[in-house]
């Protein structure tokens, strides 16, 4: 990507493009990355604060938690992870060299849509705060967490009509909000199309 616009992530607090996590009532954040909890098993955000997203995503946020409060009262949403700085993409590439896992990852050379604030990794809370049971954890890179193969699954025993259900309520929420999920993560969507972001939009590094 030669021409990428880049902008340093210590420099998130003072672009106007960019809205910190913690301005959008009605959701919980629980950044994955900047803790151990997560596949890597390392803290990998650091001093960086990562709790940011482009105001267009975070404006689809928004929309998800009035669509919750609308449909599903008892349920809230619960970020797990939203800019995530291209430099740690890299960290998390390079982690996994040499594994067939680069699958679940966007390849550094072409860039995250984490890492442009229009991707986030989301799940949903019950009304105890209690996360929803999706058949799998965040970051579970396998088969199972597979959106494309929930029919296999459940035809396999390997997922639960009630787990299905919780998977559906989620997507259905962030997609009629302007999200695209993947065929491969019932966490992660993006905010708009991906050829697009990584043409016009600027990149924290």
């Amino acid at each position: 990507m030669p021409d990428v616009k880049r902008l340093a992530c210590e420099q998130l607090a003072a672009h106007a493009e960019f809205r910190r996590l913690r301005s959008i009532p009605g959701i919980e954040v629980d950044l994955r990355y900047a803790g151990a909890d997560n596949f890597v098993g390392r803290i990998l955000y650091g001093d960086l604060d990562c709790a940011w997203l482009h105001c267009e995503a975070a404006h689809g946020l928004e929309c998800v938690v009035a669509w919750l409060q609308k449909r599903h009262p008892a349920l809230r949403l619960r970020v797990l992870d939203a800019l995530r700085p291209h430099r740690v993409q890299e960290q998390l590439w390079q982690h996994l060299e040499g594994t067939d896992l680069r699958q679940y990852l966007a390849d550094p050379a072409r860039g995250s849509i984490h890492s442009f604030g229009m991707a986030v990794d989301v799940t949903l809370l019950d009304r105890d705060g209690a996360e929803l049971d999706m058949g799998t954890g965040f970051d579970d890179l396998s088969q199972l967490s597979h959106p494309d193969m929930e029919i296999q699954h459940l035809a396999q025993g390997r997922l639960s009509p009630a787990q299905i259900e919780c998977r559906l309520i989620l997507r259905s929420a962030m997609c009629e909000c302007g999200f695209r999920a993947i065929h491969s993560e019932w966490w992660h969507f993006d905010f708009g199309d991906r050829d697009r972001i990584r043409e016009h939009y600027l990149r924290i590094e």
